[in-house]
């Protein structure tokens, strides 16, 4: 593997910890496709650095885990939005 993305999966996967982000605002932050994060978190890094995989699983899981909550609290906020205007 070339060291750039190497260097690239480390710096996503400490960003990862530090901010508890889900891949959609890792992506976001980095300027790079949600599948690329994906692929780096779950596929690379485990050849890169163990424990850092461990971790930043754990994240993932937990951020998967709650996307439905997710979810409906940003359909509910867009509704009464369009109701305060109405």
């Amino acid at each position: 593997m070339q060291q750039y993305i190497e260097d690239r999966i480390i710096e996503l996967a400490y960003y990862t910890i530090e901010t508890k982000a889900t891949v959609r605002e890792t992506a976001l932050k980095y300027g790079i496709s949600k599948s690329t994060v994906h692929k780096d978190l779950q596929d690379r890094l485990p050849y890169v650095n163990k424990q850092l995989y461990h971790a930043v699983n754990e994240i993932l899981m937990t951020n998967k885990s709650e996307r439905h909550i997710r979810g409906g609290l940003a359909t509910r906020q867009k509704y009464r939005s369009i109701v305060e205007t109405m």
